[in-house]
């Protein structure tokens, strides 16, 4: 069981470093790249490989059946994952800190840490925690609500291997650095890829339960749905499907918040949301595409729309769609969630030129999407409602 790491990645970021003209963010990606990487990436390699002598019984773990959730950011996978995950007796996930630590042997240590802490010190850790990550997500949280605790995106498993997403929410690379296109890498390093994934996930079932499912939301993961259907056969996936005058400007605004709040060169982000909002119609298409190839995967393609109208009615749609019986005890979770969507309303409205976009140039790109889920009717071009409708801070 040997962790992943993708060197070729880090090496090219380690140019881009050297070559940075922002003083303070050259010494903070070096610092990153020489001093933090390493040290946590030799960390969880050796307690990867650990895991192999401490709980044998992990290689008897099979994934069965994993859900897939797909679509732009912003589109509502979030929110698709947060109602889904809340079937508990049927899904396991993964939380935002067990991804940074992915070895079966951390995991179980920070649990027993936890249990002490709750224990010895009435939970005084754990609150300093939550203090601290209330100020660490203050700024974004009502965009994509985010939590240590909380379901997250697989992909930041990836982080300390240098193949994650999650750098480019710290580095205005885009063009330079790709995280995304992984169905267009050659097939052996795909392969290498999906397979420390593939042992991640097994982990978290021996984890949270041989027997459950494991349920999965990446917009990211939107490249890689050949990947995904390719080493998981008996896979489901889950596309949501959002007017992009809403999703593409939403996406762009979150990313020029991080980037300007990390004083990165202005030149260099604009070119970065441009590469972004070029990377957005890929992922609109991609999904589709592929799953159009393989008619033999189980799917349910949902309008965001719908869901967050309806949400008990789509949520069993997709089930029976997926081939999974609605439990009583997950269908009264489902009659709650209805109540409380009807009750909130979102105040955010971004503007396409605020990005250089223009709405007919989106139109253009995703004109027989238009068509088949008539976003004409929502808004008129050249003006966005970013986060409209309900759930705002649902991604």
């Amino acid at each position: 069981m040997i962790m992943y790491f993708d060197f070729r990645t880090y090496g090219r970021m380690f140019r881009l470093a050297l070559r940075e003209e922002n003083p303070a963010g050259r010494r903070r990606l070096l610092f990153m790249l020489l001093v933090i990487v390493p040290i946590v990436a030799t960390v969880n390699a050796v307690c990867f490989f650990l895991d192999g002598v401490f709980f044998p019984g992990l290689r008897t773990i099979e994934v069965r059946t994993p859900v897939f959730i797909v679509g732009h950011a912003r589109s509502g996978t979030t929110l698709m994952h947060r109602l889904m995950s809340a079937d508990g007796e049927r899904f396991s996930y993964f939380m935002l800190y067990e991804m940074f630590f992915p070895s079966l042997l951390q995991k179980k240590f920070i649990r027993f840490l936890a249990a002490c802490d709750r224990r010895w010190l009435g939970a005084r850790i754990e609150q300093r925690l939550k203090a601290w990550e209330d100020r660490k997500f203050a700024a974004t949280q009502d965009m994509h609500r985010t939590g240590l605790t909380a379901p997250e995106e697989d992909d930041f498993l990836y982080a300390f291997s240098c193949a994650s997403g999650f750098w480019i929410v710290l580095l205005p690379y885009m063009g330079q650095l790709d995280f995304y296109y992984v169905d267009e890498r050659p097939v052996s390093e795909r392969r290498r890829l999906m397979r420390f994934y593939t042992d991640c996930v097994r982990r978290q079932l021996y984890l949270n339960g041989a027997n459950k499912i494991h349920l999965s939301k990446n917009p990211v993961f939107s490249g890689r749905v050949e990947s995904l259907i390719e080493t998981f056969p008996d896979a489901r996936l889950v596309v949501l499907m959002r007017n992009p005058y809403e999703t593409i400007p939403s996406l762009l605004k979150l990313m020029q918040m991080s980037w300007k709040y990390r004083k990165w060169d202005e030149a260099q982000t604009n070119r970065s949301l441009r590469a972004l909002a070029e990377q957005s119609f890929h992922t609109y298409r991609y999904p589709l595409e592929v799953l159009a190839r393989h008619p033999e995967v189980k799917q349910a393609i949902v309008d965001y729309r719908e869901l967050v109208a309806e949400p008990r009615r789509v949520v069993q749609q997709v089930y029976a769609q997926l081939g999974f019986p609605v439990s009583s005890a997950f269908d009264a979770v489902l009659q709650a969630e209805e109540q409380r969507a009807r009750a909130h309303e979102t105040t955010h409205r971004y503007s396409l030129e605020e990005f250089g976009l223009k709405g007919d140039e989106i139109r253009t790109a995703l004109a027989d999407l238009f068509e088949r889920y008539r976003w004409d009717d929502e808004a008129s071009q050249g003006t966005t409602s970013a986060a409209g409708g309900s759930h705002a801070g649902q991604r």
